[in-house]
């Protein structure tokens, strides 16, 4: 998706915008700004995940990598 930023004049502006929402255009509001410090709270807060957990997922690849399907 590209961001895309223009100018319309004030007369215009209704009629731009309802042609662009009928095209499929999202606006985003310019007061719509996250707070870099509640950013980085929530990336603290992610879990890491060990060898051990990850094993499990190794574990399954193995075992269907291993299926035979039946002949037919």
């Amino acid at each position: 998706m590209e961001k895309l930023t223009i100018n319309i004049p004030e007369t215009k502006s209704a009629l731009v915008k309802q042609l662009l929402k009928e095209l499929g255009v999202v606006f985003q509001s310019p007061g719509k700004k996250e707070d870099v410090s509640e950013v980085r709270s929530k990336l603290a807060n992610v879990s890491v995940w060990s060898d051990k957990d990850l094993q499990v997922f190794e574990d399954s690849k193995q075992a269907f990598d291993n299926l035979t399907p039946p002949q037919w």
